[in-house]
């Protein structure tokens, strides 16, 4: 079942979800229809076990998000964050595009979807307003551009649109959310 979920996840990535077929997912794992077939039932049941693995991942992820204060110690525990957030999502970057770009007509898997990048943007709201950050006054609009931005980031990051260090990409982006999200001052 592993090798099908990693086959799933590469040809999803490389054909996108639409064009992929069984038979590719089933070529690139090595494996015979009748293996496939035995654990899902389409390339929409594989997606949607991914979803719940990535789901699962997501919403363990906003669990981990503890105070981000304006000082170097918030920056650092945003900093951590960005990082295990920018992993996931390359890990689950297919089933991510599937949900933000509404490829998935299975509404079930939507819902994880939006699940988990609500869980990640409540405890980060909450952070904001703990931190007395001047957006928490529109908290809702704060969350949302900030989710976006880190979705969009994150999207032209693993799809290689992209392409930087990864230890001054996670300084840069840190910096500016930090600045602007959570009142830090200029350094």
């Amino acid at each position: 079942m592993r090798k099908l979920f990693d086959a799933g996840m590469r040809v999803f990535a490389s054909r996108g979800y639409h064009a992929a077929r069984v038979d590719d997912i089933v070529r690139a794992a090595r494996t015979s229809h009748g293996t496939f077939y035995l654990y899902f039932a389409s390339k929409e049941d594989l997606l949607r076990a991914l979803a719940v693995d990535c789901a699962e991942d997501l919403a363990g992820l906003a669990d981990t998000i503890g105070p981000i204060t304006p000082d170097d110690e918030g920056f650092q525990e945003l900093r951590a964050f960005l990082g295990r957030f920018f992993a996931t999502y390359e890990r689950y970057g297919p089933v991510i595009r599937a949900w933000m770009e509404d490829q998935v007509a299975d509404r079930e898997i939507d819902r994880l979807g939006v699940k988990a990048f609500t869980a990640i943007g409540t405890q980060l709201g909450e952070r904001m307003r703990e931190a007395g950050s001047g957006v928490a006054d529109n908290q809702v609009a704060a969350v949302g551009a900030l989710m976006a931005m880190l979705e969009r980031f994150s999207y032209a990051v693993a799809s290689r649109r992209i392409v930087l260090d990864q230890d001054a990409m996670l300084d840069t982006l840190a910096l500016v959310i930090h600045r602007g999200f959570f009142g830090a001052p200029t350094r």
